[in-house]
């Protein structure tokens, strides 16, 4: 199920797992969610690429829509999963934004006050994945082994390179170790694997997310060079979980008119549209789209794409859009 927010939540049910949800800035009221919302869920705590929306330097239309009020600001893609008879919680992926996100995410677990999460799962170490570690340091949050969960390189990167090394000698952080497709049993009710997908691989190695209750399967691949480089078949994946949130990083080729987007590879939206075409309904809205350019339309409180993708029974993900576990 997912959940819309407003002042306050409502509990929708809706006949599939991923459905639309609208979006809101105002913030949920921590007085009547926690009664409402169901006992494990997942919370979209931002949607947009490493850069977040609106980005540096961009003077174009898509970024002026938001100096000029017309589009609310976008945080950098992240998850939040979230277990309420346990009272835990965990992020996947330490972005830029995480100040905000934790914040954010405390209207929806008001029994953790201290803001600390019970562990970080990681995916790359592209900037808006891993950079927000930042503020578990000793300069910021000043975090007591808050465990992070890492590939073998990105391990590597995180503990031998300054100023990441810190939080390590510190004891700011305890990294843990992932390996390809072997789940980590976070509770009794919960469990995370990692699924290696071909990405630019400049620091570490990157993957996608399983993530698991006992009653239903999302995937969470953010970051994919292209559906045909892996070695999986997506479709055959989407089949096997209960919703799948997907790379829309770019909406379409040429998106980045003065660069060569070949250097920063990823399906094209139009691409992926066009690959589950002939998907039947039912699988069609298991796919949500999430980590989109600050060029992509898709971002937009409104566009004409964000319409015609869910009309073809596509969602694209919202912040504070909950999944329910």
């Amino acid at each position: 199920m997912i959940i819309e927010s407003k002042i306050f939540l409502r509990l929708i049910a809706f006949s599939m797992l991923i459905g639309t949800a609208c979006h809101s800035n105002e913030s949920t009221s921590a007085s009547t969610q926690d009664k409402k919302l169901p006992e494990r869920f997942l919370v979209v705590l931002g949607i947009a690429q490493d850069a977040g929306y609106p980005q540096i330097g961009c003077t174009k239309e898509c970024c002026e829509a938001y100096w000029q009020g017309k589009e609310t600001k976008k945080d950098i893609t992240c998850l939040a999963l979230v277990d309420q008879s346990a009272k835990q919680f965990w992020l996947f992926e330490a972005t830029p934004d995480i100040t905000h996100q934790l914040h954010v995410l405390q209207g929806f677990i008001p029994w953790a006050p201290d803001y600390t999460p019970d562990g970080i799962f990681i995916t790359h170490a592209h900037i808006g994945h891993y950079s927000g570690l930042m503020q578990l340091g000793r300069e910021a949050m000043g975090a007591d082994h808050i465990p992070v969960w890492a590939m073998p390189r990105l391990d590597s990167f995180i503990r031998f390179n300054g100023p990441w090394s810190q939080l390590v000698s510190l004891g700011n952080i305890k990294l843990q170790p992932l390996h390809t497709d072997s789940a980590v049993a976070v509770n009794d009710s919960l469990k995370v694997t990692p699924v290696k997908v071909p990405h630019r691989d400049e620091y570490s190695e990157t993957v996608g997310f399983l993530i698991e209750s006992n009653h239903k399967k999302i995937l969470f691949i953010p970051d994919i060079d292209k559906w045909e480089k892996w070695d999986r078949d997506i479709i055959a994946e989407i089949g096997k979980v209960d919703g799948a949130l997907l790379d829309g990083t770019f909406y379409k080729n040429g998106e980045l008119p003065n660069r060569d987007m070949s250097e920063v590879p990823h399906p094209f939206v139009e691409e992926s549209l066009h690959k589950f075409s002939s998907l039947p309904a039912n699988e069609k809205a298991k796919i949500v789209f999430i980590h989109f350019n600050h060029t992509n339309p898709l971002l937009k409180n409104e566009s004409e794409e964000k319409k015609k993708l869910k009309s073809e029974g596509f969602g694209v993900a919202v912040e504070r859009m909950v999944i329910g576990l």
